[in-house]
């Protein structure tokens, strides 16, 4: 069933409303987080190995050897669930399809701490809000 006209207007006024106020979050929504098709079969493949080099161990009465197997394999999954990195542009794509960087980009550049970010992001808030 297809939107109204009028629940359209509120649907798009509500989008323009998240944009303005959390421009992080409604980059992270509309970002697309699919996987490709390499990356999982770079990750099956390395816990499959993993798996040989467990049973291996087990076999053999190695015990280092079915550890490095079980390291191979979580390592294997935490890179098939793991967010890819951006390759593109850092920041947040604006209302005229512009990039806008990141607040802490320039912290993480210049080797600041996840303290100092917390304090950043502090002070943004508070002068957000007019305090």
């Amino acid at each position: 069933m297809p939107l109204s006209e009028y629940e359209q207007r509120v649907l798009e006024q509500m989008e323009r409303q998240l944009t303005s106020d959390d421009p992080r979050l409604a980059n992270t929504l509309q970002s697309t987080g699919h996987r490709t098709v390499g990356r999982w079969v770079l990750a099956g493949s390395g816990f499959v190995v993993g798996m040989l080099v467990l049973v291996a161990g087990a076999a053999g009465s190695r015990l280092w050897l079915g550890v490095i197997g079980f390291l191979l394999m979580f390592a294997a999954c935490v890179f098939a669930f793991a967010a890819p990195r951006a390759t593109g542009p850092t920041g947040v794509v604006n209302a005229k399809g512009g990039v806008t960087p990141r607040a802490g980009a320039a912290a993480k550049k210049s080797g600041g701490g996840l303290l100092r970010k917390f304090e950043q992001r502090w002070d943004r808030r508070r002068d957000q809000d007019g305090h």
